[in-house]
């Protein structure tokens, strides 16, 4: 058993997949339409483009509860999910100047260094580094 594709709730996925590919950097894979409004739209990591895809979801345009969801963790400041990087304020620094905003700094806890991001899709996403 393995994780192949993984799902991030967002509110426009035009918008989304800008922000995935132009700010954090990940590829387009698959962009099939599924209807007038929604499309199943995935996105890789450039140097793992066989990995894990992030699928950029509309269910809060569909589902009420997922709307209700998204919308109380973005409330509480709760990251939907976090992604791995190499080095966290190196990633902190060079989102910054692109213009991503940032609810949390990059902070030592322990064995990782995290930071939190707004997706700008209803999302915050928790970057990690592990020590």
């Amino acid at each position: 058993m393995r994780v192949k594709v993984m799902g991030i709730p967002v509110e426009d996925q035009e918008k989304a997949l800008q922000f995935y590919t132009e700010k954090l950097g990940f590829v387009k894979k698959y962009d099939v339409p599924l209807s007038e409004t929604s499309r199943w739209l995935t996105v890789v990591a450039k140097d793992e483009q066989e990995g894990t895809e992030v699928l950029l979801e509309p269910s809060p345009n569909h589902f009420e509860p997922a709307k209700v969801y998204q919308k109380a963790l973005f409330e509480a400041g709760i990251p939907y999910t976090q992604f791995n990087v190499d080095n966290v304020q190196q990633e902190y620094d060079r989102l910054i100047n692109l213009g991503v905003e940032f609810s949390m700094k990059p902070t030592e806890m322990g064995t990782v260094k995290i930071a939190v991001l707004n997706d700008t899709c209803g999302n915050h996403i928790q970057l990690i580094e592990m020590l």
